[in-house]
């Protein structure tokens, strides 16, 4: 059910929906918190989608907040409101709120009415973040920040501004998206013969922060120094490709040379093919709902791994190694 609010108040939008709980049965008791999505006008449905996917997961209140992302916007002041239950907002409740003018600048007073009760809030900001996540108007009330590096318009300078302004309890979809390529190096070496590391290489598309932060994350954890390899975006691919992994034994490579398939290669084993898709948007905000507290490694990374990044690698054009097939168009992490 989908019920339109025009010119509305957030008062008359908390009203409207306990008389819909009354009249209609919706239970909101069993939420566990409430998303925010902060947006811009017209780009609200593929994260609200998302958020109807990850909510048969995380039963929770899903207030989305639509600007025009312009300070300058000068249209007559107005709110309108969309209330959105039962099998049009998933195993959640949506509320989008689009806000226009003046109205727009106080995201923290659009919100604070329509908050569950002593229910911790997480904030999503799909495209462009605010300067410092932790101190925006959204970014104060919320125990979780999730931003997204990969959908600003320079990715890696988006990354490095995360660096220079964390505070615990952001975390970003770049870090999200290595869950599957972290869990994979640690099971392989987690396998015998138990040498040593003694090299390095971590490829991938100059724009990728998830390959950064991969490498960051090897180079923390093995401490190892790591040679990052990026293709320039001429190449025709993004994302992470590959990383190698040098020993006394020989090299353990993993690489993704096709679309949701990586080959894991081993000095005297079989050449494995594994399943490496890239993750979707539901199932990046799912994981990140399944803890409320900070990511202390992720902080970690971030802050001092990104930095122990000697510059020389991370400005490596690769693109004389990094040649792609036609299978390679399009991938991203």
């Amino acid at each position: 059910m989908i019920v339109d609010l025009p010119n509305t108040t957030t008062s008359k939008v908390s009203k409207a929906l306990v008389k819909i709980r009354e009249e209609g049965g919706a239970v909101a008791l069993g939420r566990v918190l409430t998303l925010i999505i902060s947006t811009r006008l017209g780009e609200e449905e593929e994260a609200i989608e998302a958020a109807n996917d990850a909510s048969r997961e995380h039963p929770m209140r899903v207030i989305v907040v639509s600007t025009s992302g312009n300070e300058n916007d000068h249209s007559t002041a107005r709110l309108d409101a969309q209330i959105r239950v039962g099998g049009d907002a998933g195993a959640s409740e949506v509320i989008v709120v689009r806000a226009y003018g003046d109205t727009a600048s106080d995201k923290e007073g659009l919100v604070t009415g329509l908050l569950l009760p002593d229910a911790p809030v997480v904030v999503w900001w799909p495209g462009d973040a605010p300067n410092i996540a932790s101190q925006s108007a959204l970014g104060r009330i919320a125990q979780r920040r999730i931003t997204d590096a990969a959908s600003a318009t320079n990715p890696m300078a988006a990354l490095l501004h995360l660096k220079d302004t964390y505070a615990p309890g952001d975390t970003d979809f770049a870090w999200t998206r290595l869950t599957f390529w972290r869990a994979q190096l640690a099971a392989v070496l987690d396998q015998p013969p138990y040498e040593s590391i003694t090299d390095i290489e971590v490829q991938g598309a100059a724009d990728s922060p998830s390959t950064a932060l991969l490498a960051a994350w090897l180079q923390r954890q093995l401490e190892v120094p790591v040679r990052l390899e990026v293709s320039s975006p001429s190449t025709g691919s993004s994302g992470i490709q590959g990383v190698r992994l040098h020993r006394a034994s020989g090299v353990i490579e993993l690489e993704r040379s096709i679309p949701n398939i990586a080959t894991l290669s081993q000095p005297d084993q079989p050449t494995h093919h594994i399943s490496l898709p890239r993750r979707s948007l539901r199932d990046c905000l799912a994981e990140e709902l399944r803890r409320l507290d900070p990511d202390d490694l992720f902080g970690e990374v971030i802050q001092d791994g990104l930095g122990q990044l000697s510059e020389p690698a991370r400005v490596i054009h690769a693109s004389q190694t990094a040649a792609t097939t036609t299978e390679e168009q399009g991938i991203s992490q």
